[in-house]
């Protein structure tokens, strides 16, 4: 698709957060976003999903040394896609790039966004799982994956994208949750849109720590799945009936091996999407394992 519009504005990419009760991690990503260097204006704002654990006290604090820091009220509906798209709707940037208030990017991810922005209008980074969680280093994993049976798409903790195709398709969908950053990523390429992937867009992703949370995670992203086709199955998104059942497969064969830590967490991952899916399915009344 061919690029917006020129304009005689000076460049800005606005960096939109959203946070609900981001307490104590918050701080460690408005350090790292306030030490990017690059060559552009730019801004962060932080759009508050209804805190009430000191994130709008802290951010403040922040916005007082560095004016480029922006608290926003976006608590008038909840959910990350909603604080987001109030979030874009504060910010004055032609480019916009997410980022979630848990995790840390990297030196150089908002110039690396910036620069993939100049050949694209949708861009994933890529993702760093073991420097917050002090697990054994990994190679950053790509954002952008074709796991769900249907086109590329990144994750809105890493993402980027101009306004002009982000407003072009209305958004993020706010009835969607946690699906709605794949959903609006499918809807710009399926209107022409072009993605691409920096992996020099390096985040810092925190992981959920406990059985329990990693579990209720999965679950929630498992369920993304039945809906996701329900919506874009006519476009192409097709089922894995072999992926599912090897799985599955893997899943018992491995049960024995839980008292090992570092298998017990993909274990407990594995599970949750699966099941997840399958919860899912019989409630949407489709069939995607």
């Amino acid at each position: 698709m061919a690029d917006e519009q020129q304009t005689s504005e000076p460049l800005l990419i606005s960096v939109v957060v959203p946070v609900k009760n981001g307490m104590p991690w918050v701080e460690d990503q408005l350090r790292a976003l306030v030490a990017q260097q690059i060559e552009v204006d730019w801004e962060v704002v932080v759009a508050d999903n209804g805190s009430d654990d000191g994130t709008r006290s802290c951010v403040l604090r922040w916005s007082e040394r560095y004016p480029h820091i922006h608290l926003v009220d976006a608590s008038a509906r909840r959910g990350a896609g909603a604080a987001r798209n109030i979030g874009v709707r504060a910010a004055r940037g032609r480019l916009l790039a997410f980022c979630d208030a848990d995790d840390v990017v990297r030196p150089g991810w908002l110039a690396s966004m910036a620069t993939a922005l100049a050949d694209a209008d949708l861009v994933a980074g890529v993702f760093d799982f073991s420097a917050l969680d002090g697990v054994p280093t990994s190679i950053p994993v790509p954002a952008a994956t074709r796991q769900l049976g249907f086109l590329p798409f990144a994750l809105g903790a890493n993402l980027a994208v101009r306004r002009g195709a982000f407003e072009a398709v209305q958004g993020f969908c706010e009835d969607l949750s946690p699906e709605e950053d794949v959903d609006l990523c499918w809807r710009l390429q399926l209107a022409g849109y072009r993605f691409a992937v920096t992996s020099d867009a390096i985040v810092e992703k925190r992981e959920r720590v406990g059985v329990r949370p990693m579990l209720r995670a999965a679950w929630a992203y498992g369920r993304c799945g039945p809906r996701l086709y329900e919506r874009y199955r006519a476009d192409g998104m097709r089922r894995d009936i072999r992926g599912a059942a090897k799985a599955w497969g893997w899943l018992v064969v491995n049960s024995p091996g839980l008292a090992d830590p570092k298998r017990r967490r993909q274990w407990v991952r594995t599970f949750g999407i699966r099941a997840g899916r399958l919860a899912a399915s019989v409630h949407q009344r489709v069939i995607f394992p």
